[in-house]
């Protein structure tokens, strides 16, 4: 993920509370009563960067996939799609929900191990272990940091399981060397044998600091140098350095290491696997990835003759502006001449594709490119991603039981194809479908759930456009929200008593240049309008809101001045006695009324005058008192989180909640009053009330008599009652909204989990 990349690497949390483990599963406190929820995706599919694929080597069907910030995933064969694993991951562990690295026991399909970490910032890190195939798992806490989402994600495996002996892992890590477990993953220790490999770089040099490596990256095991139960006495493992030795193999298990003669050092090894033959296969670049690559290649090394042998398809050739690298490489188990790499930014001109795959059936003497040649796409089961080109190939794979079944990971899912072979064939065309049913890896920035027509929910998604969702359990037919199409969409509202008017404000596409970054329509996201002006100096991004009859939007850009317009954008005036880029939002009763709040300096605003102009009034000072405010690193004005926002009541003028982090406030007739029982709040929203009770439901993430998790209040925050379990925790919430039609019904947006919703059972 590109923009998100950018814009939340700083939302990291750190555990402050110590909890009792059961399974993995934070223990439950029964203090707030509970009601059965069932949860499910909003389906968009993919949406993030699954950036690891591993096939089982032995038992057909068995596969798991790792994402940089959404979970990892198992193959269900039989429904035929894939089920998220750690779902039950709490916030106070969100750092855990980026997966570094994947390893299986090749000699039992139900071992499973995941590395856990999503910024080396951050303390904790973990390795999980299922014993039931990913449905399940024991964490054992570790004593260095994973980057889950951190340049170099995609290299990998990290993590391998001795095939001659199940008790022996090896792991490497980014800034802690290699590791090792005798004992199926229960303890580590670190390989003090290996040799210090240790990047030194200037860190006030910024080039220095995108280009550098990512620590070690692949751990591989020769089967043939060992017996059952006795482990494997030959050990390769590539680091990510470059213009220095980079590449190690060990000879008696792990005891001594030393260099592999002869290997390439001019860039850094993204990918190694070893065929049945004994033949090594690594893709080079000079960067990891995805930060660009200027060059790279791929070699082979005979582990018989210790003879290296550059395979590269094309080569890069960086004085006449053709940069790019190589990201990965995969063997066909049953065939050890069939292999294909992939590329990356290497775009093809006049094809929907950033890189290409490479195919060779010789060992790597004679290639073809698969996407330069006849290719075939469907877009069913995602068709957003029609906007988006093929990119960041940085996992291919091989099925071990189907020589035609590849698989390839991109920055919003993968594809597969079931007939790869057919590209030997002369006129033969390459079909690929979207494997990615049931991964669910956006990051939703906000939600608008109108109150009439169709629509059940509008969501704003990072790093793609908005969706507009009228069956929540199939993708949008249409794809995302086009015309303009967004790269970034960062807020969409509605007007509550005007059915099918929606805006939406963001960052225009790359593939949308002629587009403006406000949108609009008035038939609920069929179709959209483009306003005739755009205010203030590269207005984008930011805060959008509506009147409840649609005629006055109030925009706030990031950085930029507030602006307003009652004519749909043909004119723009700016707002006068509100700080740049604050939030703004719309009373759901009076059309002259609008409201803003800082929360960290405790001022609130308010408009009687359509949006005009805005008096100030301090009413938050308690919220300013020493450790009275959470200490976070959501920004002044950072939209992604539901804490420190205002929420306006529907069909109660002037009736206010604020959503601070250290609790809930609510502010009527200029009364300021706390509620007592909620402690930190996370994301909040509200929804149709009960039936026979005149007032909203409340949603809130949080933690509320000592509970931590989502609840609904049907009495105005004076009782709650909690709708998520243990099993659904979705690391870190963003967003939190009920639905104005349905009774029960609340809508939740991760960070890189996707958008969910849940109906009481």
């Amino acid at each position: 993920m590109k923009t998100v990349d950018r814009l939340i690497l700083c939302l990291l949390f750190v555990s402050t509370t110590a909890m009792a483990q059961t399974g993995g599963r934070m223990a439950a406190l029964e203090s707030v009563p509970s009601q059965p929820y069932e949860w499910k995706s909003v389906q968009i599919v993919g949406g993030g960067f699954v950036d690891g694929i591993v096939f089982h080597p032995n038992a057909k069907d068995v596969r798991y996939c790792r994402t940089d910030m959404g979970g990892a995933y198992r193959w269900d064969a039989t429904a035929k799609r894939w089920v998220a694993m750690l779902d039950w991951i709490s916030y106070d562990d969100n750092n855990l929900v980026g997966v570094e690295s994947i390893a299986v026991d090749p000699n039992d399909p139900n071992t499973v191990y995941l590395s856990c970490g999503t910024y080396t910032r951050s303390p904790n890190g973990a390795i999980m272990i299922s014993n039931d195939g990913g449905r399940s798992f024991k964490r054992v806490d570790m004593p260095f940091t994973m980057g889950g989402n951190e340049n170099g994600r995609g290299n990998g495996e990290r993590m391998m399981v001795d095939p001659n002996n199940s008790n022996v892992i090896y792991i490497g890590t980014r800034l802690d060397g290699l590791w090792r477990s005798t004992d199926k993953g229960i303890s580590w220790e670190k390989v003090t044998s290996f040799p210090d490999v240790t990047e030194r770089f200037d860190t006030s040099d910024r080039r220095a600091m995108m280009n550098r490596g990512c620590g070690v990256v692949t751990v591989v095991f020769d089967p043939t140098s060992g017996t059952s139960g006795q482990g494997s006495q030959t050990i390769y493992v590539a680091v990510s350095l470059m213009n220095q030795e980079n590449m190690f193999v060990s000879r008696d298990g792990g005891k001594t290491w030393s260099t592999v003669a002869g290997h390439p050092q001019a860039y850094r090894p993204t990918h190694a696997i070893l065929s049945s033959e004994g033949i090594l296969y690594v893709t080079y670049g000079t960067n990891p990835g995805p930060n660009r690559m200027e060059n790279g290649g791929v070699w082979k090394y005979d582990t018989k003759s210790g003879k290296w042998t550059e395979i590269s398809p094309v080569k890069p050739n960086p004085e006449a502006d053709e940069r790019f690298g190589y990201a990965a490489v995969s063997v066909d188990k049953n065939d050890p001449k069939h292999i294909i790499v992939s590329t990356f930014n290497r775009p093809l001109q006049g094809k929907h594709t950033e890189d290409d795959i490479f195919h060779s059936t010789d060992g790597g003497k004679t290639w073809k490119g698969i996407f330069a040649g006849k290719t075939e796409m469907d877009y069913t089961n995602a068709p957003y991603v029609q906007f988006t080109p093929l990119h960041w190939m940085f996992d291919i794979e091989i099925d071990p039981y189907d020589a035609n079944h590849a698989i390839f990971t991109t920055g919003y899912g993968g594809w597969e194809t079931f007939n790869l072979t057919d590209v030997t064939k002369r006129n033969g065309t390459v079909r690929w479908q979207i494997m990615s049913t049931g991964i669910e890896e956006t990051v939703p920035l906000a939600f608008y759930s109108p109150k009439r027509g169709a629509q059940q929910l509008h969501t704003a998604i990072g790093d793609y456009g908005s969706f507009t969702h009228i069956d929540l359990d199939k993708p949008v037919p249409t794809g995302s929200d086009a015309n303009p199409y967004f790269a970034n969409t960062t807020s969409i509202a509605g007007a509550d008593d005007v059915q099918g008017l929606v805006v939406r404000v963001g960052t225009v596409s790359a593939h949308h240049p002629e587009g403006k970054p406000l949108a609009w329509s008035e038939d609920g996201g069929a179709s959209w309008k483009m306003p005739a002006v755009i205010p203030g100096e590269r207005s984008s991004n930011g805060y959008i809101c509506v009147s409840p009859n649609g005629q006055t939007w109030i925009w706030s850009p990031s950085r930029n001045p507030v602006f307003r317009t009652t004519d749909k954008g043909n004119s723009w005036t700016e707002v006068k006695g509100l700080p740049n880029g604050i939030q703004v939002i719309a009373d759901k009763v009076n059309t002259s009324r609008f409201y803003a709040i800082d929360v960290p300096t405790g001022v609130f605003y308010e408009s009687k005058d359509g949006g005009l102009t805005f008096a100030a009034d301090t009413i938050l000072q308690p919220l300013r008192q020493p450790g009275a405010r959470m200490q976070t690193p959501l920004n002044r004005g950072d939209n992604r989180g539901g804490q420190d926002h205002i929420y306006a009541t529907d069909g109660h003028e002037g009736d206010l909640w604020i959503a601070a982090y250290d609790g809930l406030y609510r502010y009527k007739g200029g009364q300021l009053q706390k509620q007592a029982k909620v402690r930190q709040i996370i994301a909040f929203g509200m929804g149709k009330g009960k039936p026979g009770v005149d007032y909203p439901a409340l949603y809130l993430a949080g933690i509320i008599n000592g509970v931590h998790g989502v609840v609904r209040s049907d009495d105005a925050a004076k009782t709650w009652v909690r709708v998520n379990d243990d099993d659904h925790h979705y690391g870190l919430i963003l967003q939190l909204s009920g639905d104005p039609k349905k009774y029960g019904r609340v809508y939740l947006g991760t960070h890189g989990r996707g958008a969910l919703y849940a109906d009481p059972k």
